[in-house]
Order: C-alpha cells, then structure tokens, then sequence
C-alpha cells in the first residue's frame, strides 16, 4: 500500500473534527471521500499531508510515518492540491516548474523543463505558459495547481475538490486526466468530492464521512440510497443512463438562503 492510515483522531482545540479513521490506498487507486459541508473531509487531506498533525494516529507513506519524515522527502512523494491556491506575479509556466523543486539540485536540469512541458501539454494549457497567475480566472487557476502538482511526479496526489471552480467540460476533462496518469504513472490519488456523479464515474473507491467518522467505505456497492440519504440528509435514486450509473435526488428541498 502506499498509503496506510490507522486509528487518526484530530481535534481544533476542545473540537472533535475526525475519530478513529482508518483505511489504505495502493498504486493505481482512486479514492473519492465524500460527505456534506463540515464533516472533515479537508481536514482530513490536510492529516495526510502533515499539514495538520492528528491528536491520534499514525499516517504511513510507503510504509514509513510521515511524521519521521522532512518537507523534501513528503514533497517528492506527495502532490498536494487545495481548494484555495495563492496567486501572485509568476506566470503560469514558472508556478508549474516550481512543483520540480524537491528534485532540483543545484541547478535547473533539461529533463525538469521536459516535464513540465508535458504536463502543459497533458492539460492542454500552452496557451497559458505566459499567463500571469494573478490575472487568471479561477478555473484556470485550478488547472495550474493541479499542473504544479503533477510535475512533483508524485507517489500519491492529494486533491480538494479540483473541479470546484471548472465548468463542466473542464471538469470532465481534467478528471479524466488525473485517472489517466494515476493508471499510466501506477501512482494514487485521494479526492474529496461534492459531485457524487462524478465520483462514481473516476473513484474506485469510496469513503463517506459522517460527523467525523467514516460512516462506509468500499466499492461502488457502498453508494446506494439508503447510504446517501443517511449521510446527506436527502432521498436519491441512483440507475443508469446511456449506461452510466448516476444519482438523482428524490423531490430536492427549495433553496435556502446561505
């Protein structure tokens, strides 16, 4: 497995966010962590980064805890997109290339600038090479978080909600990605997900959270109505459609205001 988690427990402050989680991820595996709003899903990534250290439990990367490990070793194994990305006055080229840097010793090598092409070509983001990142939309900015990420050639990719600010085209498309190089690449990767539809389509499997635990976990059988309505708060109906499994809310509740 590349990535083992046992018996994590994480409080902000007095504030019990995530209990007694525990599961594994190995080479080629899509792991989709699904639940609403505030049940730790972040935090949880954040957990398995080291950017947040749990009350309890251990994390082990290629079976070594995380925590006996420096930034450099984590970065070259781990690439980690958040929901939120940082701009400032780099261009779109430069932020990408800064994902090579655990690998760059002294000196900026041909094979780093080689990769870095590929992914921009794998993303189809050439015409953003010279773009400068404050500039850019968020879509857009998403794209070369997740470029930045891939370049790290990592063991596992980290991924908070990266189609969060996609239409849809782009949703689908950088997923698909992402699935491409996690099978091509024998790498993982870890999702958290508000679009059950897509997760089924990219995810292997599945973790839903609930009120800080996991309340199942497994293949596409763990994804049925009475799960959904119980973690959600809300009736589905899941079928299929042009041969695709998808999930339909049952009469979905009138707006509220935020």
């Amino acid at each position: 497995m590349i990535l083992t988690v046992e018996d994590l427990n994480f409080f902000y402050r007095n504030r019990e966010v995530l209990n007694d989680i525990a599961f594994s991820i190995g080479k080629s595996e899509i792991v989709a962590i699904l639940g609403p709003n505030g049940v730790g899903k972040t935090t949880l990534l954040k957990c398995l980064n080291r950017i947040l250290r749990p009350r309890e439990g251990v994390v082990y990367l290629d079976g070594q805890d995380i925590f006996r490990l420096n930034g450099n070793e984590i970065a070259r194994s781990i690439g980690y997109v958040p929901q939120r990305v940082e701009t400032g006055k780099l261009t779109a080229f430069d932020a990408v290339l800064l994902g090579r840097k655990p690998h760059i010793g002294w000196e900026l090598k041909e094979k780093d600038l080689k990769i870095v092409d590929a992914v921009f070509r794998q993303l189809s983001m050439d015409h953003l090479r010279l773009a400068s990142i404050d500039e850019m939309s968020g879509g857009e900015l998403q794209k070369v978080a997740i470029a930045r990420a891939l370049v790290q050639e990592p063991q596992i990719l980290l991924l908070d909600e990266p189609t969060s600010n996609l239409d849809l085209k782009n949703q689908v498309g950088i997923l698909t990605t992402i699935a491409r190089v996690v099978r091509e690449h024998d790498i993982a990767a870890v999702m958290t997900m508000h679009d059950l539809n897509h997760a089924l389509r990219y995810a292997d499997r599945f973790i839903f959270l609930k009120c800080g635990r996991i309340y199942a976990h497994g293949g596409p059988e763990v994804i049925s109505p009475r799960t959904i309505e119980e973690v959600y708060g809300l009736p589905v109906i899941i079928g299929e459609l042009g041969g695709v499994t998808c999930v339909v809310p049952v009469n979905p509740p009138a707006a509220t205001d935020a």
